[in-house]
This record gives structure tokens, C-alpha cells and sequence, in this order.
């Protein structure tokens, strides 16, 4: 099925974030196919959904330059589940994002201007499942792409129901899962400090119980209040907390103001290279500091700025 968005939509950073995040078990990049084939001429990402009535695949093709709309593969258990799997979709691209918005915005400001120019229609890599992301962020505390990779690549091989469907993918641990380890499997399988593995261990517990509400703004989710009430948790600070808002629920105006390649970004452009005053010179940007984000991360080089190589 092909899912239309309103262009431009830089394909290359979206994937390219998307591909080098991918936690193994659960996503995997397909190289093209050359266009003949199910992954389209510039590859594709196949992940694992958790849906309603049962387990999900979705394969979605980096589109081409110029398109609009993207080509997806949808698998599903139970065939009710198409219409959630499209959604879920559709979210983990931003697909449903109006980029005159935020470009117009931004491009308001000089320092961000020249950014814009050269790269419009950037997006916020989104994620089919809030719980997922917030338990990846804090897995992704402090360390870096790769070893949040292997954190989560590990809960997965534990934990991870067989998504089935044709393919070896796997489920992301559901919270439950999480919660339900005991301290000596906790200390085997979270290869984390101890305060950071008992920060991890409690988000498990709360999404578990339903007590905290990590619901997307389209459904009637209020992205500042679950903000809250992650900061509330012990060891969630305000990098990890935006971190989710921004990539599970919708946020449009999340600023990770003490990431480090938000910062480093920030001195090349001559903008405040500590958080505080960055955060304090990002306000400008509000509503659509999660773009301008997106825009920062993109002046340095980095694999999750460019699809990944063929070979």
C-alpha cells in the first residue's frame, strides 16, 4: 500500500535515523532491490509491531526523491489489525506532519535559516509504541548508539515474543516482561549501572500498572503532562523525558537542550554551547523545537544523517 504525506520529506535523515537506531531482533534495514522487488531502490525498515490481535511486520520503503508517498508492506495476525499497523506506520515517519510549518518557523530565525535551506522537510523519527521508547531511553542514558543498541538488543533475546509472519523478528519486551524480572536476572540481563538499572526496573513497573499515561496527543494524549510525570521518577531527567514526548507521543516542541550533539551542533552555529542558555535561545523555536532538533543533529556527520551504504 502506498501511505501519501504532503512533501518534502528528507528521506535520508528520517531512514538514515531510523536504520542506524535500529535495535536488532526487532527492526533491521533491507538494502534496495533496485525497485523491482518489496524494499523499493533505496532500501527499506522491517520491524515487529505489537498489536491488539496479535503480532505485526511492517516493511517501509525510503521513498525517492521528489515522491509522495511511501510504499509499505503490512503483515498482520489478525487482519482487524491493518487499520492500527497503517497508523502505527504513519507515526514512526511523521507522516502526518504539514513541513511549511515548521521549515516556515525556523527559517524565521538566521541561525537556523541557512539549515532549513539546504535540507527542508526534515522529521521527527517517531515509534509505533511509547512504552518502547521509554524504555530505550533509558537504556540510551549516557552512552552511546551503538551500546543502547546492544543494551536493548539484549532484553530483546531474553524477553522478545517471536513476531512470526515469515520472519526471525521479535516483539520489543513488553513492560510487564520488564517488571517481572527478578534482582538476579535483573543483574544478568541489564548489563547497567545499579542506579540505572533500578531506574529502568521502576518505569517497567508504573507502565505496567497503567499509572503513567503515555498515551499519543492524537489520542487524546497531553505530551507536557506525561512529561511530569516521568520527571517525577527517579533517575528520568529532562534529556530522557523529551526524549519520548518528542519520539512516541506527538510532541512537536520537545527540546533536548543537554544532548550532547544538540550542543556540539549548537557551538558550530555559533549558537550557547551549555544547555541552560541553549534552552533559554531555543524558546524562539517553540512550537517546533522537536524540528529544530532534528535540524541541529544534522550539522555534524553522523550514520543517522544519511541512509545506510548498500553494501
Amino acid at each position: 500500500m502506498d501511505l501519501p504525506f504532503t512533501p518534502p520529506l528528507h528521506a535520508d535523515q528520517l531512514f538514515g535515523h531510523l536504520a542506524a537506531t535500529a535495535v536488532p531482533g526487532v527492526e533491521e534495514w533491507l538494502p534496495g532491490d533496485g525497485g523491482g522487488g518489496g524494499t523499493g531502490a533505496r532500501g527499506a525498515l522491517r520491524r515487529a509491531l505489537r498489536l491488539p490481535g496479535g503480532p505485526g511486520v511492517v516493511v517501509v520503503c525510503a521513498p525517492e526523491p521528489g515522491a509522495t508517498s511511501v510504499r509499505a508492506v503490512v503483515s498482520t495476525t489478525d487482519p482487524a489489525d491493518e487499520p492500527a499497523a497503517v497508523v502505527a506506520c504513519r507515526r514512526l515517519l511523521d507522516l502526518d506532519l504539514d513541513p511549511s510549518l515548521p521549515d516556515t518557523a525556523l527559517a524565521a530565525d538566521p541561525a537556523l535559516a541557512p539549515l532549513v535551506a539546504a535540507v527542508p522537510g526534515r522529521r521527527v523519527p517517531g515509534s509505533p509504541s511509547a512504552e518502547e521508547v521509554a524504555v530505550r531511553a533509558v537504556l540510551g542514558q549516557q552512552v552511546s548508539t551503538a551500546a543502547a543498541r546492544t543494551h536493548a538488543a539484549r532484553l530483546v533475546s531474553a524477553l522478545g515474543e517471536p513476531a512470526g509472519l515469515g520472519t526471525d523478528l521479535r516483539l520489543f519486551p513488553s513492560a510487564e516482561s520488564v517488571a517481572r524480572l527478578d534482582d538476579d536476572e535483573a543483574v544478568r540481563l541489564l548489563a547497567l549501572p545499579t542506579r540505572r538499572r533500578e531506574t529502568l526496573r521502576n518505569l517497567a513497573r508504573v507502565l505496567a500498572d497503567g499509572s503513567l499515561d503515555l498515551r499519543h496527543v492524537d489520542d487524546g494524549g497531553d505530551p507536557e503532562r506525561a512529561g511530569a510525570q516521568l520527571l517525577a521518577l527517579p533517575g528520568i531527567g529532562p534529556w530522557t523525558a523529551q526524549t519520548v514526548t518528542m519520539r512516541a507521543l506527538g510532541d512537536t516542541d520537545a527540546f533536548l537542550a543537554a544532548d550532547l550533539g544538540v550542543l556540539v551542533a549548537a557551538r558550530e552555529l555559533g549558537l550557547p554551547g551549555d544547555a541552560r542558555p541553549l534552552d533559554r535561545r531555543a524558546r524562539v523555536w517553540s512550537p517546533w523545537r522537536s524540528y529544530a532538533v532534528q535540524h541541529l543533529w544534522g550539522v555534524l556527520p553522523h550514520a543517522i544523517n544519511a541512509l545506510p551504504s548498500p553494501a
